[in-house]
């Protein structure tokens, strides 16, 4: 299922979602954030007794489902962050939480220019990075920062734009 509603005779080339080393070390953070409090509230509380244990072990709670909450909508954000490159034109959405949502295209028509970027060791080994797309639309450029195999969204990118001014080409005629 498509982020968006296609045209007509619209079809999905390539969907692609940051790479998940921008997602799960986030979330080794907040786990870690919200379990070592709570392990040493646990162990506060079992030192002392009565009203200060109970809050202790409250405030110990109310931590964890906060940083549990916070980790939840980073997976959701990852998720629901996609680019689709479709045969007539590119589409960034993205959705950061349940009331919040931002789709930006461009026809591949309008597509000026597109570059790939791939620096440092990590994003070699595990081949992401950024693909900086050019357009003479409204919005100028479109980031797809952090990609799977950017080079392969690159080469998919500039056949299918080849490929719809070779159809716009053919209409003129």
């Amino acid at each position: 299922m498509t982020p968006v509603d296609l045209q007509d005779s619209e079809a999905v080339v390539h969907l692609t979602r940051r790479h998940w080393i921008v997602l799960y070390p986030w979330l080794a953070v907040d786990a870690l954030m919200g379990l070592v409090p709570l392990a040493i509230a646990i162990w506060l509380g079992s030192k002392t007794d009565g009203v200060l244990r109970l809050i202790i072990l409250g405030v110990a709670i109310l931590w964890a489902i906060a940083i549990a909450v916070r980790a939840y909508f980073r997976w959701y954000r990852y998720h629901h962050d996609v680019w689709l490159v479709t045969n007539q034109r590119l589409v960034d959405s993205i959705r950061r939480h349940w009331f919040h949502r931002r789709v930006a295209s461009a026809d591949l028509v309008d597509i000026e220019d597109v570059s790939m970027e791939r620096d440092g060791i990590p994003q070699t080994m595990l081949d992401f990075g950024n693909l900086r797309v050019q357009t003479a639309g409204e919005q100028e450029n479109f980031v797809l920062s952090n990609i799977h195999h950017p080079a392969d969204v690159l080469t998919t990118l500039d056949r299918v734009r080849d490929a719809a001014r070779q159809q716009i080409g053919r209409r003129l005629t």
